[in-house]
Protein backbone atom coordinates (compact mmCIF):
# COMPACT_ATOMS: atom_id res chain seq x y z
CA UNK A 1 0.00 0.00 0.00
CA UNK A 2 1.76 3.47 -1.05
CA UNK A 3 1.30 6.18 1.03
CA UNK A 4 -1.95 8.81 0.17
CA UNK A 5 0.27 11.72 0.20
CA UNK A 6 2.64 9.70 -2.39
CA UNK A 7 -0.08 8.60 -4.04
CA UNK A 8 -1.80 12.19 -4.75
CA UNK A 9 1.81 13.46 -5.85
CA UNK A 10 2.22 10.91 -8.23
CA UNK A 11 -0.98 11.59 -9.60
CA UNK A 12 -0.33 14.98 -10.05
CA UNK A 13 2.74 14.59 -12.14
CA UNK A 14 1.42 11.93 -14.22
CA UNK A 15 -1.36 15.22 -14.83
CA UNK A 16 1.49 17.71 -15.39
CA UNK A 17 3.17 15.47 -17.82
CA UNK A 18 0.08 15.25 -19.72
CA UNK A 19 -0.91 18.52 -20.12
CA UNK A 20 2.85 19.24 -21.07
CA UNK A 21 3.08 17.10 -23.55
CA UNK A 22 -0.34 18.33 -25.31
CA UNK A 23 0.75 22.11 -24.87
CA UNK A 24 3.64 20.80 -26.66
CA UNK A 25 2.11 19.03 -29.93
CA UNK A 26 -0.05 21.95 -30.27
CA UNK A 27 3.09 24.25 -29.62
CA UNK A 28 5.82 22.47 -32.00
CA UNK A 29 4.30 23.58 -35.31
CA UNK A 30 4.35 27.43 -34.56
CA UNK A 31 8.00 27.42 -32.35
CA UNK A 32 9.62 25.17 -35.04
CA UNK A 33 9.33 26.85 -37.56
CA UNK A 34 7.84 24.35 -39.88
CA UNK A 35 5.22 26.34 -41.45
CA UNK A 36 7.65 29.03 -42.45
CA UNK A 37 10.04 26.47 -44.16
CA UNK A 38 6.90 24.93 -46.01
CA UNK A 39 5.31 27.95 -46.92
CA UNK A 40 8.94 29.60 -48.38
CA UNK A 41 9.65 26.15 -50.37
CA UNK A 42 5.98 26.93 -52.02
CA UNK A 43 7.04 30.22 -52.69
CA UNK A 44 10.27 29.40 -54.54
CA UNK A 45 8.88 25.63 -56.21
CA UNK A 46 5.70 27.42 -57.49
CA UNK A 47 5.85 29.42 -60.29
CA UNK A 48 3.67 32.62 -60.71
CA UNK A 49 1.99 31.03 -64.18
CA UNK A 50 1.06 27.35 -61.78
CA UNK A 51 -0.25 30.06 -59.32
CA UNK A 52 -2.00 31.86 -62.01
CA UNK A 53 -3.66 28.23 -63.07
CA UNK A 54 -4.70 27.05 -59.77
CA UNK A 55 -5.70 30.12 -58.87
CA UNK A 56 -8.44 30.02 -62.13
CA UNK A 57 -8.98 26.65 -61.73
CA UNK A 58 -10.74 27.40 -58.12
CA UNK A 59 -12.24 30.83 -60.17
CA UNK A 60 -13.80 28.40 -62.70
CA UNK A 61 -15.23 26.12 -60.48
CA UNK A 62 -16.59 28.49 -58.04
CA UNK A 63 -18.05 30.60 -61.15
CA UNK A 64 -19.60 26.74 -62.44
CA UNK A 65 -21.47 25.94 -59.14
CA UNK A 66 -22.58 29.54 -58.74
CA UNK A 67 -23.90 29.24 -62.51
CA UNK A 68 -25.80 25.89 -61.21
CA UNK A 69 -27.30 27.24 -58.37
CA UNK A 70 -28.76 31.02 -60.37
CA UNK A 71 -29.92 28.39 -63.03
CA UNK A 72 -31.84 26.00 -60.61
CA UNK A 73 -32.86 29.15 -58.80
CA UNK A 74 -33.86 30.82 -61.65
CA UNK A 75 -35.85 27.78 -62.85
CA UNK A 76 -37.72 27.69 -59.41
CA UNK A 77 -38.89 30.72 -59.42
CA UNK A 78 -40.13 30.54 -63.21
CA UNK A 79 -42.01 27.25 -62.35
CA UNK A 80 -43.61 29.28 -59.06
CA UNK A 81 -44.82 32.21 -61.30
CA UNK A 82 -46.19 29.37 -63.42
CA UNK A 83 -47.82 26.86 -60.52
CA UNK A 84 -50.99 28.39 -61.66
CA UNK A 85 -52.26 25.90 -64.64
CA UNK A 86 -55.10 27.37 -66.76
CA UNK A 87 -57.36 25.27 -68.84
CA UNK A 88 -55.44 26.09 -72.43
CA UNK A 89 -52.19 24.75 -70.53
CA UNK A 90 -53.89 21.79 -69.55
CA UNK A 91 -54.93 20.86 -73.38
CA UNK A 92 -51.80 21.47 -74.50
CA UNK A 93 -50.02 19.76 -71.85
CA UNK A 94 -52.29 16.63 -72.83
CA UNK A 95 -51.96 17.08 -76.54
CA UNK A 96 -55.03 18.72 -77.43
CA UNK A 97 -56.17 21.55 -79.66
CA UNK A 98 -56.14 24.59 -77.06
CA UNK A 99 -60.02 25.20 -77.65
CA UNK A 100 -61.20 25.96 -74.09
CA UNK A 101 -64.72 26.29 -75.99
CA UNK A 102 -64.39 22.80 -77.17
CA UNK A 103 -63.50 21.65 -73.97
CA UNK A 104 -66.87 23.28 -72.10
CA UNK A 105 -69.22 22.17 -75.22
CA UNK A 106 -67.59 18.79 -74.19
CA UNK A 107 -68.48 18.92 -70.86
CA UNK A 108 -71.96 20.03 -71.02
CA UNK A 109 -72.93 17.29 -73.24
CA UNK A 110 -71.15 14.55 -70.73
CA UNK A 111 -73.33 16.03 -68.08
CA UNK A 112 -76.17 15.42 -69.70
CA UNK A 113 -75.17 11.99 -70.51
CA UNK A 114 -74.12 11.10 -67.03
CA UNK A 115 -77.51 12.48 -65.66
CA UNK A 116 -79.53 10.49 -68.36
CA UNK A 117 -77.58 7.31 -67.76
CA UNK A 118 -78.43 7.82 -63.97
CA UNK A 119 -81.97 9.03 -64.36
CA UNK A 120 -83.15 5.94 -66.62
CA UNK A 121 -80.82 3.08 -64.99
CA UNK A 122 -81.29 3.72 -61.23
CA UNK A 123 -84.04 2.29 -59.69
CA UNK A 124 -87.29 4.81 -58.84
CA UNK A 125 -86.97 6.12 -55.02
CA UNK A 126 -86.41 9.26 -52.93
CA UNK A 127 -82.32 9.29 -54.19
CA UNK A 128 -83.14 9.36 -57.87
CA UNK A 129 -83.19 13.46 -58.21
CA UNK A 130 -80.09 13.62 -56.15
CA UNK A 131 -78.33 11.04 -57.37
CA UNK A 132 -79.23 12.27 -60.83
CA UNK A 133 -78.04 15.87 -60.03
CA UNK A 134 -74.78 14.11 -58.55
CA UNK A 135 -74.10 12.28 -61.74
CA UNK A 136 -75.28 15.17 -63.71
CA UNK A 137 -72.16 17.39 -61.52
CA UNK A 138 -69.74 14.93 -61.87
CA UNK A 139 -70.14 14.39 -65.62
CA UNK A 140 -69.44 18.67 -65.77
CA UNK A 141 -67.21 18.81 -63.36
CA UNK A 142 -65.19 15.35 -62.85
CA UNK A 143 -65.13 13.62 -65.95
CA UNK A 144 -63.77 15.38 -68.50
CA UNK A 145 -61.21 16.82 -66.06
CA UNK A 146 -60.58 12.96 -65.13
CA UNK A 147 -59.93 11.80 -68.88
CA UNK A 148 -57.81 15.58 -69.69
CA UNK A 149 -54.94 14.47 -66.63
CA UNK A 150 -55.41 10.93 -67.62
CA UNK A 151 -54.44 12.10 -71.18
CA UNK A 152 -51.30 14.21 -69.58
CA UNK A 153 -49.91 11.48 -68.02
CA UNK A 154 -50.09 8.92 -70.82
CA UNK A 155 -48.46 11.46 -72.68
CA UNK A 156 -45.60 12.58 -69.93
CA UNK A 157 -45.03 8.50 -69.81
CA UNK A 158 -44.17 8.34 -73.40
CA UNK A 159 -42.24 11.77 -72.93
CA UNK A 160 -39.79 10.36 -70.49
CA UNK A 161 -39.86 6.58 -72.58
CA UNK A 162 -38.18 8.99 -75.46
CA UNK A 163 -36.37 11.01 -74.44
CA UNK A 164 -33.11 9.45 -73.63
CA UNK A 165 -32.63 8.49 -76.58
CA UNK A 166 -33.52 12.20 -78.11
CA UNK A 167 -30.71 13.26 -76.08
CA UNK A 168 -28.25 10.18 -77.46
CA UNK A 169 -29.15 11.97 -80.60
CA UNK A 170 -28.37 15.13 -79.52
CA UNK A 171 -24.53 13.33 -78.03
CA UNK A 172 -23.87 12.24 -81.25
CA UNK A 173 -24.37 14.75 -83.27
CA UNK A 174 -22.49 17.25 -81.30
CA UNK A 175 -19.21 14.32 -81.21
CA UNK A 176 -19.65 14.19 -84.83
CA UNK A 177 -19.79 17.95 -84.98
CA UNK A 178 -23.24 19.22 -85.78
CA UNK A 179 -24.38 22.56 -84.04
CA UNK A 180 -26.99 21.94 -81.24
CA UNK A 181 -29.92 23.43 -83.51
CA UNK A 182 -28.96 21.11 -86.10
CA UNK A 183 -29.49 18.39 -83.37
CA UNK A 184 -32.63 19.40 -81.95
CA UNK A 185 -33.72 20.06 -85.48
CA UNK A 186 -33.49 16.18 -86.51
CA UNK A 187 -35.37 15.63 -83.45
CA UNK A 188 -37.95 17.42 -84.03
CA UNK A 189 -38.53 16.01 -87.57
CA UNK A 190 -37.63 12.41 -86.96
CA UNK A 191 -39.13 11.58 -83.08
CA UNK A 192 -42.54 10.68 -82.92
CA UNK A 193 -45.32 12.31 -80.80
CA UNK A 194 -44.96 13.94 -78.32
CA UNK A 195 -41.06 14.40 -78.32
CA UNK A 196 -40.88 15.47 -81.86
CA UNK A 197 -44.07 18.08 -81.22
CA UNK A 198 -42.44 19.73 -78.42
CA UNK A 199 -38.94 19.75 -79.79
CA UNK A 200 -40.47 21.53 -82.70
CA UNK A 201 -42.00 24.23 -80.49
CA UNK A 202 -38.65 24.64 -79.23
CA UNK A 203 -36.71 25.32 -82.93
CA UNK A 204 -39.83 27.55 -84.13
CA UNK A 205 -39.69 29.41 -80.91
CA UNK A 206 -35.62 29.80 -81.68
CA UNK A 207 -35.90 30.82 -85.26
CA UNK A 208 -38.06 33.65 -84.19
CA UNK A 209 -35.43 34.74 -81.62
CA UNK A 210 -35.85 33.13 -78.07
CA UNK A 211 -32.89 32.38 -76.85
CA UNK A 212 -32.51 28.47 -76.28
CA UNK A 213 -32.39 28.12 -72.77
CA UNK A 214 -35.45 30.44 -72.72
CA UNK A 215 -37.28 27.79 -75.31
CA UNK A 216 -36.09 24.79 -72.66
CA UNK A 217 -37.89 26.04 -69.80
CA UNK A 218 -41.18 26.88 -71.49
CA UNK A 219 -40.59 23.48 -72.21
CA UNK A 220 -40.46 22.30 -68.65
CA UNK A 221 -43.67 24.44 -68.37
CA UNK A 222 -45.75 22.46 -71.21
CA UNK A 223 -43.91 19.24 -69.67
CA UNK A 224 -43.33 19.69 -66.01
CA UNK A 225 -40.97 17.10 -65.52
CA UNK A 226 -37.46 16.80 -63.71
CA UNK A 227 -35.73 15.12 -66.38
CA UNK A 228 -36.83 18.36 -69.08
CA UNK A 229 -35.69 20.40 -66.12
CA UNK A 230 -32.35 18.73 -65.93
CA UNK A 231 -32.13 18.60 -69.69
CA UNK A 232 -32.73 22.68 -69.70
CA UNK A 233 -30.43 23.81 -66.59
CA UNK A 234 -27.64 21.57 -68.24
CA UNK A 235 -27.69 23.18 -71.26
CA UNK A 236 -28.35 27.02 -70.19
CA UNK A 237 -24.68 26.04 -68.13
CA UNK A 238 -23.49 24.93 -71.21
CA UNK A 239 -24.46 28.23 -73.49
CA UNK A 240 -22.84 30.30 -69.91
CA UNK A 241 -19.49 29.05 -68.84
CA UNK A 242 -18.48 26.92 -71.67
CA UNK A 243 -17.60 22.87 -71.66
CA UNK A 244 -18.03 19.42 -72.58
CA UNK A 245 -22.10 19.58 -73.74
CA UNK A 246 -21.50 15.71 -75.36
CA UNK A 247 -20.29 14.45 -72.03
CA UNK A 248 -22.95 16.68 -70.09
CA UNK A 249 -25.64 15.27 -72.30
CA UNK A 250 -24.21 11.92 -72.08
CA UNK A 251 -24.36 11.45 -68.09
CA UNK A 252 -27.90 13.34 -68.52
CA UNK A 253 -28.76 9.85 -70.51
CA UNK A 254 -27.45 7.99 -68.12
CA UNK A 255 -29.14 9.20 -65.30
CA UNK A 256 -32.50 9.21 -67.06
CA UNK A 257 -32.31 5.44 -68.12
CA UNK A 258 -31.39 4.24 -64.69
CA UNK A 259 -34.19 6.26 -63.22
CA UNK A 260 -36.60 4.72 -65.97
CA UNK A 261 -35.06 1.08 -64.52
CA UNK A 262 -35.78 2.29 -61.11
CA UNK A 263 -39.21 3.19 -61.84
CA UNK A 264 -40.25 -0.13 -64.06
CA UNK A 265 -38.89 -2.20 -61.19
CA UNK A 266 -41.09 -0.33 -58.54
CA UNK A 267 -44.27 -0.73 -61.45
CA UNK A 268 -43.03 -5.25 -61.54
CA UNK A 269 -43.13 -5.09 -57.46
CA UNK A 270 -46.10 -2.95 -56.74
CA UNK A 271 -48.18 -4.95 -59.29
CA UNK A 272 -49.88 -7.24 -57.01
CA UNK A 273 -50.55 -5.04 -54.47
CA UNK A 274 -52.36 -3.12 -57.20
CA UNK A 275 -54.43 -6.02 -58.34
CA UNK A 276 -55.37 -6.83 -55.15
CA UNK A 277 -56.50 -3.23 -54.52
CA UNK A 278 -58.77 -3.02 -57.85
CA UNK A 279 -60.34 -6.35 -57.08
CA UNK A 280 -60.92 -5.42 -53.65
CA UNK A 281 -62.26 -1.99 -54.69
CA UNK A 282 -64.71 -3.57 -57.56
CA UNK A 283 -66.10 -6.13 -55.78
CA UNK A 284 -68.62 -4.24 -53.66
CA UNK A 285 -70.43 -2.25 -56.84
CA UNK A 286 -69.70 -5.35 -58.87
CA UNK A 287 -71.43 -7.47 -55.97
CA UNK A 288 -74.28 -4.82 -55.91
CA UNK A 289 -74.45 -4.52 -59.72
CA UNK A 290 -75.67 -8.34 -60.31
CA UNK A 291 -77.91 -8.58 -57.25
CA UNK A 292 -79.42 -5.42 -58.70
CA UNK A 293 -79.62 -7.49 -62.32
CA UNK A 294 -80.97 -10.87 -60.85
CA UNK A 295 -82.78 -10.10 -57.64
CA UNK A 296 -83.86 -6.26 -57.72
CA UNK A 297 -86.19 -6.83 -54.51
CA UNK A 298 -83.65 -7.95 -52.43
CA UNK A 299 -81.76 -4.91 -52.97
CA UNK A 300 -84.24 -2.52 -53.58
CA UNK A 301 -84.81 -1.40 -49.58
CA UNK A 302 -81.07 -0.20 -49.61
CA UNK A 303 -82.19 2.80 -52.13
CA UNK A 304 -86.14 3.32 -51.40
CA UNK A 305 -85.64 3.35 -47.38
CA UNK A 306 -84.52 6.06 -45.20
CA UNK A 307 -81.87 3.19 -42.97
CA UNK A 308 -80.93 1.49 -46.29
CA UNK A 309 -79.45 5.25 -47.25
CA UNK A 310 -77.71 5.62 -44.18
CA UNK A 311 -75.63 2.64 -44.56
CA UNK A 312 -75.35 2.87 -48.24
CA UNK A 313 -74.23 6.24 -47.14
CA UNK A 314 -71.59 4.65 -44.57
CA UNK A 315 -70.63 1.92 -46.86
CA UNK A 316 -69.26 4.49 -50.17
CA UNK A 317 -67.85 6.57 -47.30
CA UNK A 318 -65.22 3.69 -45.54
CA UNK A 319 -64.79 2.13 -48.94
CA UNK A 320 -63.40 5.63 -49.71
CA UNK A 321 -61.24 5.15 -46.77
CA UNK A 322 -60.17 2.52 -48.00
CA UNK A 323 -59.33 3.13 -51.67
CA UNK A 324 -57.45 5.92 -50.28
CA UNK A 325 -55.19 3.39 -48.15
CA UNK A 326 -54.45 1.34 -50.41
CA UNK A 327 -53.71 3.97 -52.72
CA UNK A 328 -50.91 5.47 -50.73
CA UNK A 329 -49.65 1.80 -50.01
CA UNK A 330 -48.96 1.22 -53.44
CA UNK A 331 -47.73 4.35 -54.55
CA UNK A 332 -44.36 4.81 -54.30
CA UNK A 333 -42.00 8.10 -55.02
CA UNK A 334 -38.53 7.75 -56.79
Amino acid sequence: MLDPSLTQLLTAGVAAISCSAIAYVIAYPMISGDRAKEKRITSVTETPSRKSIKRSAAETAANRRKQVSESIKDLEQRQRSNRKVTLRLAMERAGLPADPQAFYVASAISGLLCAAIAYFSLPKGQLLTTLTVVAGFVGVIGLPRFILNKLFERRQKRFIAGLANSIDIIVRGVKSGLPLNECLNIIANEASDPIGPEFKEVVEQQRLGVPLGEALTRLSVRMPLQEVRFLAIVISIQQQSGGNLAEALNNLSTVLRDRHKMAMKIKALSSEAKASALILGSLPPGVTAMLHLSAPEYILPLFNTHSGNLFLGAGLFWMGIGIFVMRKMINFKY
